[in-house]
């Protein structure tokens, strides 16, 4: 017996909708432009850039204006005892062994104004002992963690890890040379007003100061 076969042609069209009711899943194309896709291609700096400038205005300064002491305060209490003084007026992130931070505000005369540096920096005398016994850092490089570690809601606890935080302080540093305002010329023998954050290392040693504000040409 000769067995018959019946061919019947099935258009594309038909059978790429038969394929996906048969279990081949849809996916949706991800929109480059959503918020979620945008943040998760920045970069650690880029991220923590960002979250610096969020909170700048509204938490980082209101901090530093809430614990200032007057420089000349904070020396007196220092020389007395350092962790009374640290108790009294001091900032430190979650630890004992972590160093004290403090927001001062003092006036000083330039020595020495070091502004065509990238690390640019001034030297003041905030005594009157003709010694520069503060340090002033313009940047836009700028050293140190100082700003970071005296927010007291900033826990590291709260960040992916140490290279998210080490990036938030260069944020956060980063800002603090945005927001200054450096007159053009020789700055030496001027006066200046100052208001910032150092971390104490020794009661002689020489403070690095990340300032906040700073003013010129005043007593």
């Amino acid at each position: 017996m000769r067995r018959s076969f019946i061919f019947t042609t099935i258009p594309f069209g038909a059978l790429v909708a038969l394929t996906v009711l048969t279990g081949c899943k849809v996916v949706k194309n991800v929109d480059p432009n959503s918020e979620s896709e945008i943040e998760a291609a920045l970069t650690d700096a880029e991220r923590m850039a960002i979250y610096a400038r969020e909170i700048w205005d509204t938490d980082v300064l209101p901090t530093v204006s809430k614990h200032v002491v007057p420089l000349a305060e904070l020396r007196s209490a220092l020389a007395d005892d350092v962790d009374a003084a640290g108790m009294a007026f001091g900032l430190r992130p979650e630890g004992e062994a972590n160093p004290w931070n403090f927001a001062i505000s003092g006036t000083g005369i330039i020595l020495t104004a070091k502004t065509a540096s990238r690390a640019a920096k001034l030297h003041v005398d905030t005594d009157e002992d003709g010694q520069a016994d503060v340090t002033i850092q313009l940047g836009p490089i700028v050293r140190g963690t100082s700003l970071r570690d005296a927010m007291p809601f900033l826990l590291f606890s709260n960040f992916r890890d140490q290279i998210e935080f080490a990036k938030l302080a260069g944020g956060l540093n980063a800002m603090a040379h945005e927001r200054l305002t450096i007159p053009e010329g020789d700055l030496t023998a001027q006066p200046v007003k100052f208001e910032g954050v150092f971390t104490f290392k020794d009661i002689s040693k020489e403070i690095e100061l990340v300032p906040t504000t700073l003013t010129f040409g005043e007593e």
